[in-house]
């Protein structure tokens, strides 16, 4: 069993991440994006989750749409409320307003209450942990085992005109080089608190831990598509062999283009026109379907807690 999830970051959390003062208008794709998401996903075939931003939840332009997500079958996730990827530096006091305030935004507009958690940026805690298993969350799905992160953010920065502030925030997005040596298959944190919560990895290569979520694979597509589906193939089979479904990851701007946003044309691979994004956004998952059971990521949960609990293993949350 695997999963597929999408984190619904939108036009504003974008800018904001980058700098851009324009995120203080709010400006949102979203009703474009969700349509387009919701149509290539059913060509696909395939249910997921929808990981929203709370603040997304509340803006009246969004609530309509955000709610199809729900209607047409979907689950939704905790993305947080401010989609703050420096959300490791907040106090305790801080995370748990931050997620108790999303939780209560995404379940007043969709009518579903989250039941999974995603860190903005890759970005968590064991503040931020301890948080979710005191309110009764299923799992997290924070983690993305890469030693990449590193090049992510050089690449990141070089587009942007940040103060010094404003990089000393942003300094672990998309994660250091230690998180490299954490687990790619799903395991259970044990929290000071004596609570434990699942653990569901972004998937990245078993073994050489290069990340093969969806993004990345557009990038490669602008290299050589050949060189895409040989890469993509390679990580099924490394899944495959170590047995463990995978946890793959979907953004909007893996729909989206330049055309489409064009104050993100900065961002890898949106030169790529919107008609070849859609065509192997769907070729990719079909692929995907082929060789794994995939489903949303509480179903995902559900099946990992049905295993042997030798299958997954404890570690210490120590960030």
């Amino acid at each position: 069993m695997g999963s597929v999830s999408l984190d619904t970051d939108n036009l504003w959390s974008y800018l904001k991440t980058h700098g851009d003062d324009a995120w203080r208008h709010w400006p949102s794709y979203l009703d474009r994006f969700i349509p387009l998401a919701l149509d290539a996903l059913d060509e696909a075939g395939l249910s997921i989750t929808f990981f929203i931003v709370g603040r997304d939840a509340e803006l009246a332009p969004d609530r309509d749409v955000l709610r199809s997500v729900v209607e047409a079958g979907h689950q939704v996730g905790n993305h947080s409320y401010e989609h703050e990827p420096w959300l490791h530096r907040y106090t305790r006091v801080a995370v748990a307003t931050e997620i108790a305030r999303a939780e209560d935004a995404i379940a007043g507009c969709t009518g579903e209450r989250p039941g999974g958690f995603r860190g903005p940026g890759f970005s968590w805690s064991a503040d931020v942990l301890d948080v979710l298993a005191e309110r009764g969350y299923r799992y997290d799905a924070s983690t993305l085992p890469t030693y990449v992160g590193p090049l992510a953010r050089a690449y990141y920065f070089r587009s942007t005109s940040l103060t010094p502030e404003q990089r000393a925030e942003r300094s672990a997005l998309f994660g250091g080089f230690r998180e490299g040596f954490r687990p790619t298959r799903p395991y259970r944190w044990q929290l000071a608190s004596g609570r434990r919560l699942l653990e569901i990895p972004v998937s990245t290569i078993p073994l050489i831990k290069a990340p093969f979520h969806l993004t990345y694979l557009l990038y490669l597509s602008r290299v050589s598509e050949r060189l895409m589906w040989s890469y993509l193939r390679s990580a099924i089979a490394a899944h495959q062999l170590l047995d463990t479904g995978p946890s793959f990851l979907l953004h909007p701007l893996d729909l989206l283009s330049g055309e489409h946003v064009p104050e993100l044309r900065f961002f890898p691979g949106m030169d790529l026109p919107a008609a070849r994004k859609r065509d192997l956004f769907v070729r990719i998952l079909l692929l995907l379907r082929q060789h794994f059971t995939l489903g949303p990521m509480a179903t995902h949960a559900a099946a990992l807690e049905a295993q042997a609990p030798a299958r997954l293993g404890l570690r210490m949350a120590a960030a």
